[in-house]
């Protein structure tokens, strides 16, 4: 079928070409995990996030008999949590659900509450949420940087609260928490199990709890460890804490590797955040970021955000059928014990864990992804460009330093000195410190190179239905790059830099003048070059002659 219409301003069709996207439930015949979500009251934390959003939208469009979506927001950014709920539902990423679920908003329910902070339901709120029979827990602050404690706050000790409140539940089929690939990134092989942790959940609250902010600022560097940033650090010892608070719980973990824009659903191409290599393409494709301290060889383990809901609904529906709802009171936790050491994971014991990956069935490399988005990106340039595209990965730092200094600080101060001296704002050098900040941040990821395992997810694809794996793919397998990247390079242009595609001739118009800019700049540098080795080799040459 043809891609649906999105709202980027005026409506439009993001690519030409087709691609088999499946249908809803009625054509497709009788599925097993729509069934199980039929009549089920679901709470999803995260709901305003990237993946919370795709997750709401493929409940909603493949589950139509899904009972209440409850989503708990708080305020932000001077919105209230009615605001931006509001607004949750006005992006593009919904214009499919609307055109086949057009009642679909009667299901979705607002609850106020906040993670970082003890949930804060009310009693009204907290007896609704009580009836829940799936929670799926995808909040959580992903910023590399963030401080300690608000990153604690929300991945661990939110984690730990929404688990014992999902131990309130009667009626509890499934808990599924949103981990990451990366948060065992000290360990070269990362295996679907959980490992001991830098220090235990308890532990690690408690510390929070006696240290005031200067302090913990200040130890921060030898809390972390050999952990790089504190996303990596706390989700971690989120994990420790399912493993703890989530004892007898109908739970596991899916831990989703690199997620980028959508492959197939609902749009091809959604994204709608530059985290990680998609901040790198734009950066690259809009002509500002000219080197990546990244070695090409390396395995990118990315994955498109579909494949990772679809992994996260089918992981559900199999916990759910297979250890079903709890069925009377839980066994009463022990209670927490603080020591210096965090306690040994128990395979035998432990929720499954699905490593949602692409490194394993369908690789790809970062000079490949580089390189599929360099060849669609010139097809579809944005007239917003700054410059025309060059760029290059460098495994050596020094190289890629001395790259930064030729081809990123010195246009800066040309530019903003020309900015300043025509009375106009400069603006490069600053925007080059965010680049240069987020470089570096995501440099220990695209310098190493990890190995993992994902046998629990082949499992799970495994017992699906034919049915079930048309309407929730997860298979990398089946998954061709080059392909996808041809989607991947318009949807960047139309949700992030909402550019359309009928301003491409623009584009291109400005394209081609920036080509003759660049070049020409690049001759006057070699000739400039030449000129300078000229002038060095004759006086050497005089040098010599004068003896």
């Amino acid at each position: 079928m043809k891609i649906g219409k999105m709202s980027t301003g005026n409506k439009q069709s993001v690519m030409e070409k087709e691609v088999n996207e499946p249908s809803g439930l009625d054509s497709q015949g009788h599925s097993d995990i729509a069934e199980f979500y039929a009549g089920c009251e679901v709470l999803i934390t995260g709901g305003s996030g990237f993946l919370g959003k795709i997750l709401i939208e493929k409940l909603l469009r493949t589950c139509p008999k899904v009972g209440k979506l409850y989503l708990i927001m708080r305020a932000k950014k001077g919105k209230s949590s009615d605001e931006r709920f509001k607004e949750h539902f006005e992006d593009p990423l919904y214009d499919r659900l609307k055109e086949e679920q057009p009642n679909f908003a009667g299901k979705v329910v607002m609850v106020e509450g906040q993670l970082d902070k003890g949930l804060e339901l009310s009693p009204e709120n907290r007896e609704l949420l009580r009836n829940s029979h799936v929670v799926f827990h995808s909040a959580a602050t992903v910023r590399f940087d963030e401080k300690l404690r608000l990153a604690v706050n929300i991945n661990v000790r939110g984690t730990k609260d929404i688990l014992l409140f999902a131990r309130e539940m009667p009626n509890l089929k499934a808990f599924v928490h949103i981990g990451t690939a990366f948060s065992q990134c000290v360990t070269k092989f990362i295996d679907e199990i959980f490992y001991k942790p830098p220090i235990g959940s308890d532990e690690l609250l408690t510390l929070l709890d006696i240290l005031d902010d200067e302090t913990l600022e200040s130890i921060t560097p030898t809390i972390l460890g050999k952990w790089p940033n504190t996303y990596a650090f706390t989700k971690t010892v989120a994990e420790d804490t399912v493993r703890k608070y989530g004892r007898d719980l109908p739970l596991c973990i899916v831990r989703p590797s690199i997620m980028i824009a959508t492959a197939k659903e609902p749009i091809p191409g959604w994204i709608n955040n530059l985290y990680g290599p998609t901040g790198v393409v734009l950066g690259a494709g809009m002509g500002l970021l000219h080197t990546l301290h990244c070695d090409a060889k390396n395995v990118a383990d990315i994955i498109p955000a579909d494949y990772v809901i679809n992994n996260i609904l089918a992981a559900a529906w199999d916990i759910g059928k297979n250890q079903g709802k709890i069925g009377g009171p839980l066994k009463p936790l022990p209670p927490p014990v603080l020591s210096s050491k965090a306690s040994e994971p128990n395979p035998a014991e432990d929720p499954p864990i699905y490593n949602s990956v692409s490194s394993c069935q369908n690789s790809i490399t970062w000079g490949e992804f580089m390189k599929y988005n360099e060849i669609y990106g010139m097809e579809v340039p944005s007239k917003m460009v700054f410059w025309y595209y060059f760029f290059h990965l460098h495994p050596n730092i020094w190289v890629h330093n001395f790259y930064v200094v030729f081809t990123h600080l010195l246009p800066a101060i040309i530019f903003d000195t020309v900015a300043r001296l025509t009375g106009r704002e400069p603006v490069l050098w600053k925007a080059y410190k965010k680049i240069h900040k987020f470089s570096g941040v995501i440099s220990y990821f695209s310098t190493q190179q990890w190995s993992f395992r994902n046998d629990n997810v082949i499992k799970l694809w495994d017992k699906l239905s034919e049915i079930d794996r048309k309407l929730f793919y997860f298979n990398l397998s089946d998954l061709i790059w080059r392909d996808y990247y041809y989607y991947h390079i318009r949807g960047l242009r139309v949700f992030v830099v909402k550019d359309p595609l009928d301003t491409i001739e623009e584009g291109k118009k400005r394209y081609r003048l920036l080509r003759w800019a660049h070049y020409t700049v690049v001759s006057l540098v070699y000739l400039f070059q030449a000129w300078l080795a000229y002038r060095i080799l004759y006086f050497f040459f005089s040098l010599i002659m004068s003896f």
